[in-house]
């Protein structure tokens, strides 16, 4: 039997743009030619996969059909969420539905991450399917490239030859304590994980009774029509909001993990969008786009709807006015050299790989008082990106406002 993947694709993209009221789910931006949920409908066409589960809601429905339609899949369940409940409700009504066998292999991947060695994920998968019964859950971590405080973690202790146990979670730790973490092997918690259709009934019926009951007369009650099932309604939103971490991973004692050592992210910030683009920056490079300045230069490497990817480059001895913007926040990452911001009446400097975030109206600057050129990927977010939207109190160049 083959392994049905279930897409979790209802997240809001709140991370990305956290005040703006048109925000982006992250799983639909188009980041030049590709989206994250574009790579994961093409990450499940594998000949490993069954057709595609979708676990949305009627607002992105739309946007759902769009790109399954691009990605050129006939064949697809889509489960509509009528209101929101975390992911546990919304993980346990995917597994309900009639279509899915009892003892199917169910591989639940969020709509909004990026991988770029799907090989060795789907290896991984056939490797650990013989070992799946009707109570256990396998997690996916992913080995830490850093100490990063945006991703959870996970420890593990070998029980057999190819089975690890999960000990403990660690949810988002400190920097300094995510070092230690690492240095016990932790793994990132991905948020993917492998499990049966009888298993997760299984969980949810021990732990979480009342959210399985509610869940049950949803699907029970749903209507289906051209491959939609609508969840009824008032059984839904009698459900408790769980996450899934906290109504059955936290409780259950058989996890196991499987460990991955491949390029992943949950482009959750956009310091790890910058990474991509500037990763990827001869792709989206093109000699239109260079703009020259008396401090050096800015290359648009791509513009998206509320956002602009640029590369600035600031000379030796040279600095961008002391300004702030009415419309636009700005994320910096710096990948080369090492500048002075100032940031309203305070100055700092950075180093390559730091990060920096421009609230909108912020007075700011970049100084780089070295001989070595500083390049800053910069990410613009906002309704307006135009340089006509700065407004300069002083400047080398005689550029004052």
């Amino acid at each position: 039997m083959k392994i049905r993947p279930v897409i979790l694709c209802g997240g809001e993209g709140t991370r990305l743009w956290p005040k703006s009221k048109n925000n982006q789910a992250k799983q639909f931006i188009n980041f030049g030619g590709w989206s994250l949920l574009e790579k994961t409908l093409e990450r499940v066409k594998g000949k490993i996969f069954d057709y595609p589960v979708i676990s949305t809601n009627s607002k992105y429905l739309k946007q759902v059909k769009y790109f399954l339609k691009k990605i050129k899949i006939k064949k697809y369940n889509i489960i509509l969420e009528p209101s929101k409940r975390n992911t546990a409700p919304a993980i346990l009504a995917a597994a309900l539905i009639k279509k899915i066998p009892n003892r199917q292999a169910l591989m639940f991947l969020p709509a909004d991450h990026l991988i770029e060695n799907n090989n060795q994920l789907n290896k991984a998968i056939i490797k650990n399917k013989k070992y799946l019964n009707n109570q256990n859950i396998f997690i996916f971590g992913i080995k830490p490239t850093l100490p990063s405080k945006e991703y959870g973690y996970f420890l593990t202790k070998k029980i057999t030859k190819n089975i690890k146990k999960v000990t403990k979670f660690i949810e988002k730790p400190s920097e300094i304590r995510a070092k230690k973490i690492i240095k016990k092997k932790g793994y990132w918690n991905s948020g993917m994980f492998f499990v049966r259709k009888d298993s997760i009934i299984n969980n949810f019926k021990r732990y979480q009774p009342t959210i399985y009951k509610n869940c049950l007369k949803s699907v029970l009650k749903s209507k289906f029509k051209q491959n939609i099932h609508w969840l009824n309604k008032s059984s839904f939103d009698s459900t408790t909001a769980k996450s899934f971490d906290y109504a059955i991973l936290e409780k259950t004692k058989n996890i196991n993990g499987i460990m991955l050592n491949i390029p992943w992210t949950d482009l959750g910030n956009w310091k790890e969008i910058l990474k991509i683009y500037h990763k990827n920056k001869l792709k989206y490079f093109n000699k239109k786009n260079v703009y020259h300045r008396p401090w050096g230069r800015y290359v648009n490497l791509f513009e998206g709807k509320n956002f602009l990817i640029k590369e600035l480059t600031v000379n030796s001895k040279s600095s961008i006015s002391l300004q702030k913007h009415h419309y636009r926040s700005e994320h910096w990452m710096v990948t080369q050299g090492k500048p002075r911001i100032t940031l309203n009446k305070k100055k700092f400097f950075k180093k390559e790989n730091d990060s920096i975030f421009i609230p909108v109206g912020t007075i700011h600057r970049i100084e780089n008082l070295y001989k070595k050129p500083v390049k800053i990927m910069e990410a613009q977010t906002g309704p307006v990106l135009k340089e006509t939207d700065i407004v300069r109190y002083k400047d080398a160049y005689g550029r004052v406002s």
